[in-house]
């Protein structure tokens, strides 16, 4: 059981770091950006919040499998497929959880408005250096959010993990497949504990964000 939960806090864990790094600069360009085609990459963005899960773990295992053209450049490494592997699993729940990390710091960005920036650049700070030292740190509240929902959301990812991750123990099985397993072996009481702890994480982290969101109207920050 406590191989289980800590792959699944791995999986969270990575997923989490990965897509803070790869939302930021996504997040940034469209809080900045006035094109009008903007909306349609911030629409892709979005996808995996109205596709069904089955839908998009489908369309990876055809992307990861052995005859995918986007598998080709690594069957010299001695790499065939991803699926059914860790890192398949990391790959799935970061474009997955895309979304939730992308929109919590779009929405920071925009709220900070122009000012501080050209502010900045009066002081003859760099872009990188402004963005470093003055957008980043004022859109930490958005990062929190962010950090937050995608960790939760890839602990409670069901459908994804379990169409390119075959739920193998000790490998690609996580908390939520677990679950389904013992549900279908009759082994309800096990079932129980992993359903609490679950049903006890999510309530601690829409918690944290009211109490977020509430600290944030509070203080304007």
């Amino acid at each position: 059981m406590s191989e289980v939960v800590w792959t699944t806090i791995r999986l969270a864990g990575l997923t989490t770091v990965l897509l803070l790094a790869l939302a930021t600069p996504l997040a940034w360009w469209l809080a900045r950006n006035k094109s009008w085609w903007k909306e349609i990459i911030a629409a892709i963005t979005a996808l995996p919040i109205v596709l069904p899960p089955t839908v998009l773990g489908f369309y990876l295992l055809i992307a990861m499998a052995p005859q995918s053209p986007l598998m080709a450049p690594f069957h010299a490494l001695g790499i065939r497929t991803l699926n059914f592997t860790f890192t398949g699993l990391v790959i799935g729940s970061v474009i997955y959880s895309l979304p939730f990390a992308v929109q919590p710091i779009r929405n920071a960005f925009e709220a900070m408005g122009p000012r501080p920036m050209e502010v900045a650049a009066t002081l003859r700070a760099g872009p990188l250096d402004a963005f470093l030292t003055v957008a980043v740190p004022m859109a930490r509240k958005g990062y929190l959010a962010a950090a937050v929902l995608v960790f939760a959301h890839t602990v409670g990812e069901f459908g994804v993990v379990l169409m390119i991750g075959g739920a193998i123990p000790g490998k690609t099985q996580v908390v939520s497949t677990r679950i389904y397993q013992l549900v279908e072996s009759m082994q309800f009481g096990q079932a129980h504990q992993l359903a609490a702890g679950l049903l006890a994480f999510a309530f601690a982290v829409l918690l944290a964000l009211f109490l977020i969101e509430r600290r944030t109207a509070r203080t304007g920050l």
